[in-house]
């Protein structure tokens, strides 16, 4: 019999489509005497393990020993420990109220976030008390593009972690009600099912949106989960611990280690695992202990400054707001004056000192001890815009984060500027940003916004709060030809050379022609002649071995080749 025409009754047999005719139903016969001569396998169903007490006892143990380890206050560690308490007894029927442990995380450290959740999480799956297990973290950065919150508490989740509310500010009021709305009505629904979490870097600013809804307020209350930083000694410990790990830590390495996290780890704006993880990364690498930046004395810092060029007036300001801050320090609050506003504006052409003058500003901050780190955080529009909707506001955040503790230098502002082109509402946005920056961390940082005078004038009219929190407006004005020819001879004299009389009137002719052209550079023309010329210098000296020569710059040493601008 054809083994095709078998299979095409059987095939049709089994759609119903006609029945097996006499032949194969002799074949079917025979098939089932076979499979009864086999011997019976029984199958017997996966036997589900179930979790003893003996074990629920053991994890509760190991839970507790983990919650002692974590960086948060204590009390949101008795807190944690009552929550397992609470749903260990509620699993044994000790407890008969359900309560949903909705809550508020409060940290700066990632890891310590991770380890609560994580706690959380295995803490609902052993005892059953949440319907599922798992985390999901909901980001509001793009709070118009989150998701249906009805879809994400569907979703097979038993813990749900709302985060990035740093920028909830920069959403429209209404959009900001409608979500919170949500948020209430979600939670409230699935409380039996689902823990809902609120995290933010910034507990204040939690509790400044909670405070606006009572609903919310009553439901997150009472288990805020507080961050801490570890100290000295837990940083010490955990980066030794980790060093012995994979290298020969010798009694000296370790005192430097010590010394260096001393006093470092106090200042620095990194968070902790940060800290942690690039300190181990430089001494593994170097296989000592980084070198730090001894602190200048203010008598240093403005002997700096009065070593620069020119920029009196900005020289007088700084002296100025100096007496000002030493002033509402020494006096600890006795005379009536207001917090100072700090935020600049430099105002000035190319070349004209600005960002040299913002790195002194940090050093001055920093040694009155108004900023915590002698850190400036230069970035222009294209490190704070991105490309893309939803991606503006972390980009710039995230900039703001790593300024934190110390000064913030956006060179080019005026590039942010609306009004010119393609992308103007990401501008927008990292403005706004921005304003908001100034204002929640005011006390933690320092904005200085830097352009020509006449591109900033855009800027500053771009948003109505931009003006309101600048303090001071400091012009930078062009170099003279004097000061710029006392520049040149200035980098010449470091480097080594000295200039003859013939090759400074060169140069300054060169400058005098050069000064007022469209595109002219002030100090960084200097600089682009100082090097030609050097370039120039050497080829010109190639066959000379006496010294003198060899450090001496002369008339045809001055190489004005592709300086000339238009």
């Amino acid at each position: 019999m054809n083994r095709n025409d078998i299979l095409k009754g059987v095939y049709e047999d089994f759609f119903g489509i006609s029945k097996l005719s006499k032949e194969n139903q002799e074949l079917a016969k025979e098939i089932e005497e076979l499979n009864n001569d086999f011997p019976k396998i029984e199958v017997k169903p996966i036997e589900k393990k179930e979790i003893t007490k003996e074990d629920k006892d053991e994890k509760m143990k190991e839970l507790f020993d983990r919650i002692d380890n974590l960086y948060v206050e204590d009390k949101s560690k008795e807190t944690l420990k009552k929550i397992a308490e609470y749903v260990r007894k509620y699993d044994e029927k000790i407890e008969k109220q359900y309560i949903s442990f909705d809550m508020c995380i409060y940290t700066n450290n990632e890891e310590t976030k991770e380890a609560v959740l994580n706690i959380l999480n295995e803490l609902f799956k052993v005892f059953s008390y949440t319907k599922t297990s798992g985390i999901k973290e909901v980001s509001l950065y793009d709070l118009e593009k989150v998701e249906d919150l009805g879809d994400i508490y569907k979703s097979q989740n038993g813990i749900t972690l709302f985060k990035d509310f740093e920028t909830f500010d920069n959403v429209e009021k209404s959009i900001k009600d409608v979500f919170l709305f949500k948020l209430n009505e979600n939670a409230s629904k699935y409380e039996n099912e689902k823990i809902t979490i609120l995290y933010s870097k910034n507990k204040e600013k939690i509790n400044e949106i909670i405070g606006e809804n009572d609903l919310l307020k009553n439901r997150f209350f009472d288990f805020e989960i507080v961050g801490i930083n570890p100290d000295v000694q837990d940083v010490y410990e955990e980066v030794l611990n980790k060093l012995k790990d994979n290298m020969e830590v010798s009694e000296e390495l370790q005192i430097k280690l010590l010394d260096y996290i001393s006093i470092t780890y106090p200042n620095t704006n990194l968070s902790f695992p940060h800290y942690r993880d690039e300190l181990y990364e430089k001494v593994i690498f170097n296989k000592d202990v980084p070198e730090y930046e001894k602190d200048k004395t203010m008598d240093e810092i403005f002997a700096e400054l009065n070593e620069l060029v020119g920029l009196e007036k900005v020289k007088t300001m700084l002296k100025e707001l100096v007496s000002l801050i030493d002033l509402k320090s020494k006096t600890e609050g006795d005379l009536n004056i207001k917090n100072i506003n700090l935020h600049m504006v430099f105002l000035g052409n190319p070349g004209t000192g600005k960002t040299t003058v913002a790195r002194i500003v940090a050093q001055i901050l920093y040694n009155l001890k108004y900023i915590k780190q002698n850190k400036l955080i230069e970035v222009s529009s294209k490190d704070l815009v991105a490309e893309y909707v939803g991606q503006t506001a972390p980009k710039t955040m995230a900039v703001v984060e790593k300024a934190l503790g110390g000064v913030l230098f956006v060179d080019e502002a005026y590039s942010l500027a609306t009004g010119n082109g393609v992308g103007n509402s990401y501008n927008e946005e990292a403005i706004a940003t921005l304003i908001q920056a100034m204002e929640n961390y005011r006390d933690n940082l320092v904005v200085i916004f830097a352009g020509y005078t006449k591109e900033m004038q855009s800027f500053l009219n771009a948003n109505s709060g931009i003006v309101s929190r600048i303090g001071y407006t400091v012009e930078f004005e062009d170099y003279t030809t004097e000061e710029l020819l006392k520049i040149f001879d200035q980098m010449m004299k470091k480097a080594g050379f000295t200039v003859s009389k013939e090759a400074k009137e060169e140069a300054k002719n060169v400058i005098e022609r050069c000064k007022n052209s469209k595109n002219f550079g002030n100090a960084r023309f200097v600089r682009n002649l100082y090097e030609k010329s050097i370039v120039k210098h050497a080829a010109n000296t190639k066959d000379t071995k006496n010294k003198k020569e060899l450090k001496t710059i002369k008339k045809e040493d001055i190489n004005v080749e592709n300086l000339i601008v238009e």
